[in-house]
């Protein structure tokens, strides 16, 4: 029986700041959750989100895009969107066990400048996600 409490991370398209949130907590915390991720739309995965998570050691080339799926929505124990824009779009949850929080964080994805800055922008987006994560864990939710 599987006694894990599920965490869906909700985006705009599924492609960077989810993403790296879903891998943070399977390395992090897989072993006390299940994790998914979703956008509103799918955008695709963001190939510099999956070069700084890979820097970090953890890998998320084999994640895919996904847009929200209503049956996960409903069951998700926590419900947590990353960016305004889904916070404000997010479908109605149709879920009376689940928590739901916003964990905002900027899109590095709109970072502009050098491929040095913006890598630069993706690295702190990845660091701040992690520090909330290893704080999701540590709190026992």
């Amino acid at each position: 029986m599987n006694n894990k409490k599920s965490v869906y991370f909700l985006c705009t398209g599924n492609s960077c700041r989810s993403q790296m949130a879903d891998g943070w907590l399977q390395k992090i915390g897989g072993d006390q959750f299940e994790v998914f991720s979703a956008g509103l739309e799918a955008h695709g995965l963001n190939p510099r989100a999956v070069q700084v998570m890979e820097e970090a050691g953890v890998d998320i080339s084999t994640h895919r895009s996904e847009v929200i799926d209503p049956d996960i929505l409903k069951r998700a124990d926590y419900i947590i969107t990353l960016c305004s824009h889904a916070d404000d779009h997010c479908p109605a949850v149709p879920n009376r066990i689940g928590v739901k929080w916003h964990w905002g964080f900027d899109d590095p994805a709109k970072a502009t400048g050098t491929e040095e800055e913006i890598m630069l922008r993706f690295r702190e987006v990845r660091d701040q996600i992690k520090a909330r994560i290893e704080r999701f864990v540590a709190e026992g939710q």
